[in-house]
């Protein structure tokens, strides 16, 4: 089973993936609100925008910018499902598990994680 880091490493050799990153606005929100609840907004946004079997403006419901999470889910192949299939070979038109919800979440705090210590 690949691991959140081996996931990540793949992920950074995609050049379209790679080119996402936090900006100093995204590290005040997170500094104001704090991990815990980036967390519980990452889970939301998971359950509400990728999680559906069917997603009626899927490829568009994930915005490029306003939120930590946003970026996380571009950088990761989180923001749509056909993006989630392509990377993980989960097919649309089945609601994600708990499980696959909850790994979702883990790998982009994650990559928020990191991207917020190579800032500071």
């Amino acid at each position: 089973m690949e691991t959140i880091d081996d996931i990540l490493d793949r992920l950074r050799k995609s050049q379209f993936r790679a080119g996402f990153h936090l900006k100093e606005k995204d590290i005040e929100y997170i500094e104001e609100k704090g991990m815990d609840t980036i967390r519980i907004h990452c889970a939301d946004f998971i359950k509400q925008r990728l999680a559906p079997a069917f997603i009626p403006n899927d490829g568009k419901q994930t915005p490029m910018k306003g939120h930590p999470v946003f970026i996380a889910q571009h950088a990761c192949a989180c923001c749509c499902r056909g993006c989630f299939e392509k990377w993980y070979g989960v097919p649309k038109g089945i609601e994600l598990a708990e499980k696959q919800q909850n790994k979702a979440v883990d790998l982009l705090m994650a990559w928020i994680e990191r991207e917020y210590k190579k800032i500071l």
